[in-house]
């Protein structure tokens, strides 16, 4: 069944969640250097029949650019070359990783909010439950 993947780049680590089989609900996939993400997604894709790829797409609080934003820009591009059978969108990712540190906050895991690489992929889990609810 087809699955829809979301990415939460960041310059170091980028947090990846994926979809169960029927595209409705969101789990946490992991956390990698962002340096191998498209090695790690071509592996993906040979396993998994991804539809959707969404990208969580990094403004200021007046729509402006963050430090990000441009890169989020060239990956999005450097995917839909990689991967032309994959839909590639943007979803508005303000809020995400604050929202995943008081997740984990409110889960009584306290200590874990330090540990970056779950807070990535909390991130992204939430970046691609906003984008299923909004269809």
């Amino acid at each position: 069944m087809p699955k829809m993947l979301a990415i939460d780049f960041g310059l170091k680590r980028t947090g990846l969640a994926i979809t169960d089989d029927h595209a409705i609900i969101a789990s946490p996939l992991t956390t990698i250097e962002s340096e191998k993400l498209m090695d790690f997604l071509i592996q993906l894709t040979l396993k998994e029949k991804l539809t959707v790829i969404i990208l969580g797409f990094p403004t200021r609080m007046d729509g402006s650019d963050t430090h990000v934003t441009e890169n989020v820009r060239l990956l999005k591009s450097a995917l839909e070359k990689q991967f032309p059978e994959i839909k590639v969108v943007f979803q508005d990712e303000r809020f995400s990783s604050s929202r995943a540190m008081e997740t984990i906050h409110l889960a009584g895991k306290k200590k874990q909010m330090k540990q970056k690489n779950l807070v990535d992929k909390l991130a992204a889990t939430l970046i691609l439950q906003d984008y299923l609810s909004a269809q």
